[in-house]
């Protein structure tokens, strides 16, 4: 079974080929016609594909719905050159079409003058929207969520409520429909009530009659999102509600939110494990990406930890005298090394996740503590068994093999136990755990671990002993 991204290229591969061919020919009734079977989603993704000539030709086709929705699925560079491609009237069509969390995060990345430019075209309501939104913490439940909402009254039929939800269709909704809202006259969130729920009573129940509480399933507005992330899950919900501390209504979170807030999160989360710049969870694509980005997203980090790797070379240098003297030491070294980087990296990425997820907090600390270092017992003494009898295989000295075992062990010990404590000790101070993961641990590893090896070696080589 092919995966999504193969089934994307081909759909894009099928209906690009005949948009090129009829923007060549001229026919634009023929290209409006066949853009109304090709799905939004797909024209998306395919658009990097496309001329920037054939980009707007393309765009001004399509109808206003269709180009809100290409609009909302673009990555800001589209965007922008979209945006710089429209006069000023079909510029608002599009951001005043465009659902308010999509809205915000575009005005988010707009620089100071296109943003009060564009400012001045959105119609009132709109710009209040922006204006909050925009104001909440990147990573917050506020930053996610959606000014779109039905809201009811405790005090309405069953009727009444089915008759304003057609109404905020047809005015300004635009998105989908599973749980309605319930509010008192200050908009204090007092309950809530399934779309399906709705339909199925009787036209003359009072909404009181029929709304469930919200205590388990509302959220601040400055809840973390990962944390967000969780209760959607424990819940198993389609949408949630989010109020400030005053538990005024301020808006929803839907599940393609979360989808959407996740898969920036992993993005971040896997970029600073191989320490690259994060760029708030942007995916790096080879379609449009360039040399002077990749090097932007990468440099910074290489030139840190190269610094830091220069403290191996000090380290070789201090016990030169030992290498020369027993110059089968140096055969080992990679083996140590490496297999101590690979414990600490596999330690470290297990506790990012649960520190992500929430399987690890402060409360169990101690209890994930204690079973990792019962792990990392038990697999040093079976890494540094397989280490010893590598050793003696190889140069037939069995204090030589000694001392590669019992390396082999406090390395991998150590490593084990850095990749535990880097990650929570940055999420006590309040530093994202993945920032110390990977390569910095295996550097960590890199510097202590050579100074472990040799000072062993001097300890149970009899001809190291005598060195100055």
């Amino acid at each position: 079974m092919k995966d999504s991204s193969n089934k994307n290229m081909e759909v894009i591969a099928l209906f690009l080929p005949e948009i090129k061919e009829l923007i060549a020919e001229k026919d634009f009734g023929g290209l409006k016609q066949f853009l109304k079977s090709v799905h939004s989603m797909d024209l998306a993704a395919g658009w990097s594909s496309l001329f920037p000539t054939e980009k707007i030709i393309v765009f001004k086709i399509l109808s206003v719905k269709r180009k809100v929705e290409v609009f909302e699925n673009l990555i800001f560079l589209e965007q922008s050159y979209i945006l710089n491609n429209l006069d000023n009237n079909e510029v608002a069509q599009i951001i005043n079409e465009m659902a308010p969390d999509d809205r915000a995060d575009l005005f988010k990345e707009l620089p100071e003058k296109v943003f009060k430019k564009l400012f001045r075209l959105i119609n009132k309501d709109e710009a209040q929207d922006v204006k909050e939104l925009i104001n909440y913490e990147e990573g917050t439940a506020g930053s996610i969520m959606t000014t779109e909402l039905v809201e009811l009254k405790k005090d309405m039929t069953a009727k009444q409520a089915i008759l304003r939800v057609q109404e905020d269709l047809k005015t300004y909704y635009r998105g989908n429909i599973y749980s309605l809202f319930v509010t008192d006259q200050n908009h204090q969130l007092i309950g809530s009530v399934s779309l399906q729920g709705l339909l199925k009573s009787p036209s003359d129940i009072s909404i009181k009659d029929i709304m469930t509480s919200v205590d388990a399933v509302k959220i601040q507005d400055q809840t973390d999102v990962r944390d967000v992330s969780v209760r959607f899950k424990k819940y198993d919900l389609l949408d949630a509600p989010v109020v400030d501390n005053s538990n005024v209504l301020m808006g929803i979170i839907t599940v393609d939110d979360i989808v959407e807030s996740i898969d920036k999160e992993t993005t971040k989360e896997m970029y600073k494990v191989g320490k690259m710049s994060t760029e708030g969870g942007e995916i790096i694509s080879y379609a449009t990406a360039s040399a002077t980005e990749l090097v932007k997203r990468r440099a910074g980090w290489l030139i840190l930890l190269l610094v830091f790797d220069f403290l191996t070379g000090t380290v070789l240098k201090n016990f030169e005298h030992t290498l020369s003297a027993v110059v089968a030491l140096t055969f080992f070294i990679p083996m140590l090394l490496d297999t101590g980087g690979n414990a600490g990296a596999q330690t470290s990425i297990t506790l990012i996740r649960g520190l992500a997820t929430g399987d690890v907090n402060f409360k169990n600390v101690f209890k994930v503590i204690k079973l990792e270092f019962a792990a990392a017992l038990m697999m040093s003494l079976i890494i540094g068994t397989v280490a010893f009898g590598r050793a003696f295989l190889m140069q037939k000295d069995f204090m030589l093999a000694i001392v590669v075992g019992l390396s082999m062990i406090s390395i991998a010990m150590l490593a084990i136990a850095t990749g535990v404590f880097l990650p929570l000790f940055s999420k006590r101070i309040g530093l994202d755990p993945a920032s110390l993961a990977g390569p910095i641990t295996t550097s960590v590893i890199d510097v202590c671990g050579l100074i472990i090896y040799f000072k062993i070696a001097q300890i149970f080589i009899p001809a190291l002993q005598i060195l100055p």
